[in-house]
């Protein structure tokens, strides 16, 4: 049964990745986007990495798809006023998507697959409690201490200097 669900998933994720690109209303682009990133958010939680989908979730189709949205509302895109591309630019585009296109395939072609985790029908089980908050939360404390503190005082210190540039200087 999760082999039909993660192929439903992966369909409608590939498919709505498609719609993102072809559609030509920006805001049905983004919506497109956010159903791609709750598919892919399905996805890891058949991967029993239920922290990663909520996080996925809460950032990316919560807070960036909120940042698109109110981006393409505010440019308010319009045909009239929007400069059309040339022929040339767009054929130029096409042989850039295309080289890209090979050197993917080229770097995955001698590429080996290393499968480590729980897969669909159980057969390569070594801990079904791989993405749970528990462990994650015991690796990020115990092995990961240190940089883990790092990281908050530099957030911390970013977020000090931003108040402070955002700030307005009084004039007496």
């Amino acid at each position: 049964m999760a082999h039909y669900f993660f192929y439903f998933l992966a369909f409608l994720a590939i498919f709505s990745a498609l719609m993102v690109v072809f559609s030509k209303n920006p805001v049905y682009s983004v919506l497109y986007l956010v159903i791609t990133f709750f598919t892919i958010a399905g996805q890891y939680v058949l991967l029993n990495a239920q922290f990663l989908a909520a996080v996925h979730i809460i950032v990316y189709a919560g807070a960036i798809m909120v940042l698109f949205l109110f981006v393409v509302m505010l440019l308010n895109l319009n045909r009239e006023a929007e400069p059309h591309k040339s022929s040339l630019l767009k054929l130029i585009g096409v042989i850039a998507a295309g080289l890209l296109m090979l050197v993917i395939i080229g770097t995955f072609k001698g590429a080996t697959v290393e499968v480590v985790g729980r897969g669909l029908d159980n057969s390569l089980t070594y801990n079904n409690q791989v993405g749970l908050v528990k462990n994650l939360g015991k690796v990020l404390f115990s092995d990961f201490l240190l940089p883990f503190e790092i990281s908050s005082v530099l957030f911390l210190s970013a977020m000090v200097g931003a108040v402070m540039l955002g700030k307005k200087d009084k004039v007496s």
